[in-house]
């Protein structure tokens, strides 16, 4: 029987920063709503700041676009910065600890291909 997929969190992408793609030698992908500091905005991909509809634990799925990833950790500020500022360091690492409080983790994959008009999904199965 196929359980309901519930979507916790959906943003879109509206700016890909300049610099943005430096970041995918360490597969680490940095989002922000639009205030962004100037000093950081050429680093993230800018997102439309959306609310969070319940807390955001592993093993919910990350979704971008077409790709999914599953969520191994996540940091205890990701959903006061994600909710609030669309902020968050996502790392497709498989990291099963969160060191970064501002930081999610996925499960090992090729990285996502964010550009302007990207979904950004969190779901929960």
């Amino acid at each position: 029987m196929m359980t309901k997929e519930r979507t916790v969190y959906s943003t879109k992408v509206v700016e890909v920063g300049a610099e943005s793609e430096d970041f995918k030698s360490i597969k680490m992908a940095i989002l922000f709503g639009d205030e962004a500091p100037d000093a950081l905005r050429p680093s993230c991909f800018i997102v439309k700041v959306e609310p969070i509809k319940e807390q955001i634990v592993s093993g919910m799925i990350l979704k971008v676009d077409d790709s999914e990833y599953t969520i191994t950790a996540v940091g205890n500020e990701v959903q006061t910065n994600l909710g609030r500022l669309g902020h968050t360091a996502i790392s497709f690492t498989g990291a099963t600890d969160a060191k970064l409080a501002g930081s999610l983790y996925t499960s090992e994959g090729d990285y996502p291909d964010f550009k302007v008009g990207s979904t950004i999904q969190i779901i929960a199965r």
